[in-house]
């Protein structure tokens, strides 16, 4: 686990959430370079091991079995996550070009990115064929097919393409599955026929005799049509055609053959073999560029070309950790040799797998047991991360140094506060030029693209300020996402007020680093807040920048809001209104199991995007439906807010806990008992103004007071509204928008939670959505 004080001098960047770099993270995990840092760049967040897809296909494993959770791996490594998806390189500036965010720099770059199909070589198969490769994309295709076939009533014809080992064991895997599935749902298991179709004249080309006969055997047994040496040619709807002008009819066409190296490498100028995979020496380094590592299926070994097998991958995950150690290092990288011959071992679907390693072959039930204990001993490397010590002082990695190196460790020690904290001028004003782009609009007169000291701006007549501040420190690795969540936390406050966002005011703080290193996370930082800001119309015209500890970035916002319109304030509630939150709730109970490895990567996946959302389509819609009094869910969670609510406007509040919208992995959190650092002193807080009755032991109490980040609109919408207003936000894209109580005359601010007896939980929590709040009397209170 990486030191979080220690200054960055060096960046390895991973393409790829392959079998190498699991290892590699994992390794540098047990043993971190100081002044390294390690950034995994990634589409997804739970990578497939190609081991047990088959087995997943055939339902032995579920989902997590046979995944591994590289937002949770990157964490537990002090690496940083960017979810994204690399579409091109700038070798000359050492760039990584990306689909969704700025360029990210390195030091030295590894890709293990896997193959992609070549279907565009066969007419038609684009279109109407599934590819199996990507792995990492085949689970959302594969559920998509699994439920067009289960339930299909009539017959149907599906051809696999590819008789290699992936091909044999997919159509095996599928068709044990079909066959149970239709079994359960009371269909015709045999309804389903399966062709395996290969270009070449026998499956399993590269493995030894033996087993191939045994699959043939095992093929003829379960009724698949083999099609061999009948290269397909193109594909239509409901058919494809091949050499000689046979024509095959299918309803389903998968496609498990074929693949090659992403198109966006032949614009690299890294060496390509024949099918765009990349060329590699003997140390994993391509024979282009010695800072460029390739490892798994996307690398060629010019010196010991191997099949397309995962078993390499898996290998190459040491070899390629410590060649990067060595390089970043300046020492001179080892050569891998692969071993030319390797045990397979290839499953028929059904719990019972084949071994093959050159002329050997046997097999079994207790083979397939064999291959289950493998497969699941490597997951549980990657599942069952140890708890590591805090790292104590070390000294600095003997890297190469560098000048501007030698003064960052020197200064590292002690650091200047006041304005001698401030970041380096040449780098703010590098940073500013990359981030200023177009003029200033006429009511900034004075902005980001000046030198002066402070920020002028021209209120338009008619119109009042709203101003705000935010500020905290990250909780995520990716500063651009970080920055788009901060900026949005800050909008939120002028969006529950009914103001248009204006200008925007940043306060940064970045950790001291390599003067490169600094420059670049303020400005990867920034560039996402400006992608929100801009997105609410809002400028940004100044701010301060300086280092700390930590990462840390807060705004001062500024918006208008016209004299003929009243401010949405706290007090507006009145008894009858319903309450309408808009988002879902847990980022605080989330965010603190993520610090703790406690969290799949998946549920801060859906955190995060609900951070990420704007709520300035849920303001407008609320407002349109006469929306009485609102305010943002964040740090006092919605306790605290409901009680700033109900002082402010004199009434009490009944709330159901039933019926308040949840992120995934909430309820698991929980109930392992993670709550934020803050959770105890929001409930101490509003303790005293809150009747929990017996809504104490709800599975939902705790989230009464979860600090939020960037959480959603809390509004009180007169009850006769109340259901045409959900309605609206969900058109609007807040899904999880709910109604969660409703505001009552007590004559005193409080918090009452509605009882949660029997006949309540049987209608789902809902009656409030049924019976308009408005309608309600005293005898509904608990």
């Amino acid at each position: 686990m990486q030191r979080m004080d220690e200054p960055v001098l060096r960046e390895i960047v991973l393409v790829g959430g392959g079998h190498s770099h699991v290892g590699v993270l994992r390794r540098f995990a047990m043993n971190p370079l100081p002044g390294v840092r390690l950034t995994l760049i990634c589409r997804d967040t739970h990578t497939p091991y190609s081991g047990m897809l088959p087995g997943y296909i055939a339902g032995h494993y579920d989902y997590d079995d046979v995944h591994i959770d590289l937002r949770r791996l990157a964490e537990f490594a002090g690496a940083r996550f960017f979810s994204d998806e690399a579409v091109g390189l700038n070798r000359d500036s050492r760039h990584v070009l990306c689909a969704r965010r700025p360029p990210v720099p390195y030091d030295l770059l590894s890709l293990n990115i896997g193959a992609t199909p070549q279907m565009h070589r066969v007419a038609g198969a684009t279109d109407h064929a599934v590819p199996v490769k990507p792995i990492y994309r085949f689970n959302d295709r594969w559920l998509t097919l699994l439920e067009r076939l289960r339930r299909h009533p009539g017959h149907q014809r599906i051809a696999v393409v590819g008789g290699g080992a992936g091909g044999v064991e997919l159509t095996l895997a599928i068709q044990y599955r079909l066959q149970m599935e239709r079994r359960a749902a009371g269909l015709d298991p045999e309804a389903v026929a399966f062709h395996l179709v290969t270009a070449s004249r026998q499956i399993l080309p590269t493995h030894n005799a033996r087993v191939r006969r045994h699959f043939e055997r095992i093929l003829r047994a379960r009724g698949v049509h083999l099609h061999c040496d009948a290269a397909v040619q193109s594909v239509s709807a409901g058919a494809l055609r091949t050499t000689g002008g046979s024509e095959l009819e299918a309803d389903e066409i998968i496609w498990a053959t074929q693949a090659g190296g992403a198109h966006w490498l032949r614009e690299t100028g890294l060496d390509l073999d024949d099918d765009g995979f990349i060329k590699a020496n003997d140390t994993l380094q391509t024979t282009t560029d010695p800072n460029i590592f390739a490892a798994g299926d996307i690398a060629t070994l010019v010196n010991h070309p191997r099949e397309k097998a995962g078993v390499f991958a898996v290998r190459q995950g040491r070899p390629l950790a410590a060649n990067l150690r060595r390089r970043i290092q300046g020492r001179s990288t080892r050569p891998y040799h692969p071993q030319g011959k390797w045990l397979a071992l290839i499953s028929t679907g059904d719990r019972y797998a084949v071994a093959s390693r050159g002329a050997i072959s046997f097999s079994g039930r207790w083979v397939w047991r064999w291959k289950d204990h493998i497969d699941r001993s490597f997951m549980a490397r990657f599942s069952d991360l140890p708890q590591m010590p805090v790292p104590g002082t070390r000294q600095p990695a003997p890297v190469a140094l560098t000048p501007a190196d030698i003064e960052t460790l020197s200064a590292s020690g002690m650091r200047c506060a006041g304005c001698g904290a401030k970041i380096a001028a040449t780098a703010l004003h590098r940073v500013l030029a990359r981030l200023s782009k177009g003029t200033d609009p006429d009511d900034v007169a004075v902005g980001l693209d000046t030198p002066d000291d402070a920020a002028v701006l021209r209120l338009p007549a008619g119109y009042s300020l709203v101003q705000s501040t935010d500020f905290f420190p990250a909780f995520i690795s990716d500063p651009y996402v970080f920055g788009q969540i901060t900026a949005n936390h800050a909008l939120g406050d002028l969006y529950a007020m009914g103001a248009a966002p204006h200008s925007a005011t940043a306060v940064a703080a970045v950790p001291h680093a390599h003067p490169e290193k600094i420059e670049d996370t303020l400005y990867q930082m920034l560039a996402g807040a400006l992608n929100t800001l801009a997105g609410a119309g809002c400028r940004l015209v100044g701010g301060h920048s300086s280092e700390s500890r930590e990462l840390s970035l807060g705004f001062t916002v500024n918006g208008l809001l016209a004299d003929d319109e009243s401010a949405l304030t706290k007090s507006g509630m009145r008894p009858g209104d319903a309450l309408v939150l808009t988002k879902p709730l847990g980022t605080g109970c989330l965010l603190a199991a993520h610090a703790r490895l406690a969290a799949r990567g998946r549920w801060i996946d859906a955190a995060i995007e609900a951070m990420r959302q704007s709520s300035m389509a849920a303001a407008g819609c609320l407002r349109e439906h006469g929306a009485t009094a609102c305010t943002d869910v964040t740090g006092f969670g919605v306790a605290g807010h409901l009680l700033e609510m109900a002082r402010a406007s004199g009434t009490g509040v009944e709330l159901d806990p039933d019926t308040l919208p949840l992120l995934p992995g909430v309820r698991e959190t929980l109930r392992a008992g993670i709550v934020s650092s803050l959770h105890a002193a929001n409930r101490e807080a509003a303790s005293a103004h809150l009747d929990a009755g017996d809504g104490l032991d709800h599975e939902n109490y705790p989230l009464l007071f979860d600090p939020q980040t960037a959480g959603g609109l809390l509004a009180s919408v007169p009850g006769a509204n109340a259901r045409q207003c959900v309605t609206a936000l969900h058109d609007l894209g807040y899904g999880d928008a709910a109604i969660i109580g409703q505001v009552v005359d007590q004559g005193q601010a409080r918090v009452t939670l509605r009882g949660t007896d029997a006949h309540h939980r049987e209608n789902g929590g809902r009656e409030w959505e049924s019976n308009p709040p408005d309608t309600f009397n005293a005898s509904h209170r608990v």
